[in-house]
C-alpha cells in the first residue's frame, strides 16, 4: 500500500528566517523518508510562492542522492543554507565502497551525460556507463545492472521496480481542491474537528492496497478552512483528528506529520 502526503505551500509561514524554514523541510523530509512516504504533494495556499519554491527545491534536493547534487542543482538561493539539512541516508542514496563488489541486479540512480556524441549514465562509482535508454542527457534515471565488475553495462527500470524503498517524488498541485479530485484512492483529511484515529477507524483503508492520500493544513488554516464549501465535494475521503485532548494550542506539522505516521505504520503492520 502506497502512502502519499499533502502539504501546502504555507507549511513554512510559521518561520521568519530561511534557516528555520530550511531546517523545518530537513524534519519534514526526514519524516516523510522513515515512513516511506510515495509522494509529497505541495499545494497552492495563500500567497507563499517564495516558501513554495523553496519547499520544493529543498525537499527535491533531499531526495537526490549526494553524488548526483552537483550534476542536478546549480548554485541558487533556495539552497544557501544547505548545510543544515540532514541526509535521509535511504538506500537509494548509498554509495559502494568498493565498486568491485556491485553485482548484477542491483540497483542504482544515475544522471545521463553526453561525450562525443555517446550517452553514458553517471552512477557515482568514479566510472561512466555506456546508456541505452530514453532518458535524455542531463535527466536522473534509475539503472539496473545487467553485468558487474569490469565490464559494467546498466539497463533503464522503473523506480517502482527498485527491491526496496527508493525515495519520494515531490510534486506541485494548483490547489488541495484540484488535487483531492484528481486523486485516485483514498483520502485522509488530518483535522481536530474529526474523529478519534483508532484501528477501527483506519481498518478499512489500511487493509486494502488502494493508494492512501494523508492531507495536511497550514499553521494557520485546517484543511476544513481551506477547502470551505467543496468540502462537500470530496469522495472517498475520512477525516480523522490524530491528537485527540491536545494540551498545546496549535500541533505544529512536522509534529503532525511524525505522529500521524506513526499511527498510521502502527495499525498497518499490526
Amino acid at each position: 500500500m502506497k502512502i502519499s502526503v499533502a502539504i501546502p505551500e504555507s507549511a513554512l509561514s510559521d518561520e521568519s528566517l530561511k534557516l528555520d524554514k530550511t531546517r523545518k523541510i530537513s524534519v519534514l523530509a526526514r519524516a516523510c523518508a522513515i515512513f516511506k512516504i510515495d509522494t509529497i504533494y505541495v499545494y497552492q495556499e495563500g500567497n507563499y510562492k517564495e516558501d513554495g519554491n523553496l519547499l520544493v527545491t529543498i525537499l527535491k534536493y533531499l531526495e537526490t542522492p549526494q553524488f548526483l547534487r552537483r550534476r542536478l542543482f546549480p548554485k541558487m538561493n533556495e539552497l544557501k543554507f544547505a548545510g543544515v539539512l540532514l541526509p535521509l541516508k535511504i538506500p537509494s542514496h548509498s554509495t559502494p565502497a568498493n565498486p568491485k563488489k556491485i553485482n548484477t541486479g542491483d540497483v542504482r540512480e544515475g544522471v545521463v551525460i553526453s561525450i562525443k556524441g555517446k550517452r553514458f549514465v553517471d552512477v557515482g562509482i568514479n566510472e561512466l556507463i555506456p546508456f541505452f535508454g530514453k532518458e535524455n542527457v542531463g535527466k536522473r534515471v534509475t539503472v539496473q545492472f545487467k553485468t558487474g565488475y569490469p565490464d559494467f553495462s546498466v539497463k533503464e527500470i522503473q523506480r517502482s521496480e527498485a527491491p526496496m524503498y527508493w525515495g519520494f517524488a515531490v510534486k506541485e498541485r494548483a490547489s488541495l481542491f484540484s488535487l483531492l479530485t484528481e486523486w485516485q484512492g483514498n483520502t485522509i483529511i488530518t483535522s481536530k474537528k474529526g474523529r478519534t484515529a483508532t484501528k477501527e477507524q483506519l481498518a478499512k483503508y489500511l487493509s486494502s492496497d488502494v493508494p492512501i492520500l494523508v492531507v495536511f493544513g497550514s499553521p494557520e488554516k485546517g484543511v476544513h478552512e481551506i477547502l470551505g464549501g467543496k468540502m462537500k465535494n470530496i469522495q472517498n475521503a475520512k477525516t480523522l483528528n490524530f491528537f485527540p485532548n491536545q494540551a498545546t494550542e496549535t500541533v505544529r506539522l512536522e509534529e503532525a506529520i511524525l505522529g500521524t505516521l506513526s499511527i498510521i505504520n502502527a495499525y498497518r503492520i499490526g
